[in-house]
């Protein structure tokens, strides 16, 4: 009774709930995306449900995670939602992880599932999820979202008329640079819009367990929620021997994914406070990477400018000797300096003012030195 509605379907029938109740499948972030994705997939009837995720809840993530309340908050996601999930669906196996993937974990506990969604919001995990499908040969389903708009693909899953598996590195090959893209904590996203992409990525993972339809294999289709504007961008396999990722086992335990995707640079900034208490106590050298045009307040401290625009060029000009603190406006420009100069001087003591110019400029106000 419970199926009876999706039974119904001439092209689901009894044969499709069954593989349903037969598969396993694992759901990385219990989070915007995550949510509508463990929601529909247990009240559809998948057998087993792996949950990871070691964040917790927090009154911010309540617009765009339903399944949580006030009462949750400071409670682990895995564990709240596998517990909600089970009173909807008692008949659903759930596999709870309250850690965080990692390249010493992501094979074997991928390798226990038949279908994996993304439900992640950095780089780092996207390209080391992808990899770990790529090397165990499991079908991924993608999502993304940011402000108004979002995405939803099928990786690794072979087209039958031509035989391709195209994967994330097939969308991108490369990495941004740190802090050049912008995420949902400074930029925003509307609380439907996870809703939406979510339960996409839940019919993409019934359409590949059951086989019917057409799953969105090496297509990614985005989708704003403003216009109700879609398209479709079909994914190739790249044949650049630049395309270089973890061929084996080992290799995949031994890559460093934050450094990779430069997300290792962010634990080079300082706050507020300690860039304080390092100008009055330190011989430090402040960098400003702000562009000509736009040094026109005063900073009321002495620093030296060079323009990020010019800055890879003046390297070997720096005084590496003395820590240094590199300052923009917003702390983006200055962390992709702090990488230019720590691959350049891996011992050099650099750091990225948290927040920038203009957040010391409040704090300041409030606090002055």
């Amino acid at each position: 009774m419970r199926y009876r509605r999706q039974t119904a379907l001439k092209e689901f029938g009894i044969e499709g709930q069954e593989k349903l109740i037969r598969s396993k499948v694992l759901v990385v972030g219990a989070g915007g995306l995550g949510c509508p994705v463990l929601q529909y997939l247990s009240a559809a009837g998948v057998g087993t449900i792996g949950i990871i995720d070691f964040d917790k809840v927090e009154l911010t993530n309540l617009h765009r995670q339903p399944l949580f309340g006030m009462d949750d908050i400071g409670k682990f996601k895995a564990e709240v939602a596998s517990i909600k999930l089970s009173s909807l669906n008692p008949e659903i196996k759930f596999d709870v992880y309250k850690i965080k993937l990692s390249s010493a974990n992501a094979l074997e506990l991928i390798n226990a599932f038949d279908v994996v969604i993304d439900g992640t919001d950095n780089f780092s995990s996207r390209y080391m999820i992808n990899d770990a499908c790529v090397l165990l040969n499991k079908p991924l389903v993608y999502g993304a979202v940011l402000g108004f708009e979002g995405q939803v693909g099928v990786f690794n899953l072979v087209d039958k008329n031509n035989g391709i598996a195209a994967n994330y590195r097939d969308l991108y090959p490369q990495p941004p640079q740190p802090n050049s893209v912008p995420s949902c904590n400074e930029n925003g996203v509307l609380g439907v819009l996870p809703g939406i992409i979510g339960t996409m990525q839940a019919a993409e993972a019934i359409k590949i367990i059951t086989g019917i339809g057409s799953p969105l294999r090496n297509i990614i289709v985005s989708y704003n929620v403003l216009n109700n504007f879609y398209y479709e961008i079909t994914i190739s396999p790249l044949k650049s021997k630049r395309i270089k990722f973890p061929k084996t086992k080992s290799e995949f335990n031994n890559y460093d994914y934050e450094w990779f995707c430069g997300e290792v640079y962010k634990h080079h900034e300082i706050t507020l406070e300690e860039f304080d208490i390092l100008r009055k106590n330190d011989d430090i050298n402040i960098i400003d990477v702000r562009e000509i045009e736009e040094l026109t307040d005063s900073t009321e401290f002495s620093c030296i400018k060079i323009p990020l625009s010019r800055f890879k060029e003046s390297l070997s000009k720096l005084n590496t000797n003395n820590t240094i603190v590199v300052i923009c406006q917003t702390g983006k420009r200055s962390l992709t300096a702090v990488k230019l100069i720590k691959d350049e001087f891996p011992e050099c003591k650099a750091y990225s003012l948290q927040g920038g110019i203009s957040e010391w400029k409040k704090h300041n106000q409030n606090n002055p030195v």
